[in-house]
């Protein structure tokens, strides 16, 4: 069964389940016309003020093959539970999962417990998966030491390889040859010194020439929050404690506090803030700028294009204050 995924689940229990998950997300992204995509469902009566990866994750399920969407609704985006509704119409399987506000360890258990049984997986054959699945993400956190350590790996592979740890693109073992031979590159590699040290935080940029743009500026992106936790950082053999720990699903004072480690960690003089239009997500700008003590330069994005002039001038006007 290839089952698709609306943000980062627990992704042993669908591979333990004998399935293939699929992230809608970077499937949308990486299309051949994203923005089409988004286009199509406005044209099917999604609203212009709707954000534009839902719209874009809305189309890629309807022209995808799917035998079920495992949607998160609660901990993501505060539209999806009308979007699924969407898919519903088209006669669509959506199984419901959900992130417990306030990071409640027993709620969190019964999620997991029900998704495994709706699954029809067994719980030896989870965590036999967590085992498998935990030594690809412990290579990809090798690769992120590369970038910001030695330099070796540029921005755009940093978030390409952390990113896609969400569904290891539907085939652990060729996800696994890739970080493998990206891992040995690095590590051939001559270290490289960076004038200066970004950081990016918020969800996955839609703009599609965003990090080779900010390398032509001299920078390099030595942290990418999300796709970072994408990866599961925080090592432990608790399945509920690593989604538990996962931070992007709650609060945003969580967040701070990982951001504020790694600032410091990694030496980072600046952050990106990326935030959708039409996103809840916005809101949160206010606490973070309020709470974290380095320059914040906040972009916004609406459907899947290159950056355009202005948002350029924005980020090399940010870059020169920093030099």
């Amino acid at each position: 069964m290839r089952i698709g995924i609306t943000t980062t689940i627990p992704a042993e229990i669908v591979y333990a389940a004998g399935c293939a998950p699929v992230d809608l997300n970077n499937l949308f992204i990486t299309s051949d016309d994203p923005a089409a995509l988004v286009a199509e469902a406005e044209y099917q009566g999604y609203p212009r003020n709707a954000c534009g990866w839902i719209k874009g994750i809305y189309s890629t399920a309807v022209k995808g093959e799917f035998d079920a969407i495992i949607a998160v609704v609660e901990g993501d985006c505060s539209q999806t539970q009308a979007m699924v509704e969407t898919l519903q119409m088209h006669g669509m399987e959506i199984i419901p999962f959900a992130y417990p506000y306030g990071r409640d360890r027993d709620m969190l258990k019964l999620q997991i417990e029900k998704l495994t049984d709706r699954l029809g997986a067994s719980w030896e054959s989870v965590l036999e998966w967590k085992a498998r699945l935990d030594a690809i993400r412990r290579k990809v956190r090798e690769l992120d030491e590369f970038t910001w350590r030695r330099g070796t790996v540029s921005s755009f592979d940093n978030h390409y390889f952390q990113v896609n740890c969400s569904d290891f693109k539907g085939d652990p073992g060729a996800f696994e040859a890739e970080v493998d031979a990206a891992l040995a590159k690095a590590k051939r590699a001559p270290e490289q010194a960076h004038a200066l040290r970004l950081g990016y935080i918020g969800i996955p940029p839609i703009f599609t020439d965003f990090y080779e743009y900010l390398e032509t500026l001299g920078v390099r992106v030595v942290f990418n929050e999300v796709q970072r936790q994408f990866a599961m950082p925080f090592d432990t053999d608790d399945l509920v404690e690593q989604y538990a720990l996962y931070t992007y699903p709650y609060d945003v004072f969580a967040r701070i506090d990982d951001v504020r480690r790694e600032i410091e960690r990694r030496g980072i003089k600046g952050l990106i803030h990326y935030v959708q239009s039409f996103c809840f997500r916005q809101i949160q700008d206010l606490i973070i700028r309020k709470s974290i003590g380095i320059p914040i330069l906040t972009l916004e994005g609406d459907r899947p294009s290159r950056l355009d002039a202005r948002t350029k001038v924005r980020i090399e006007s940010f870059v020169e204050m920093l030099s």
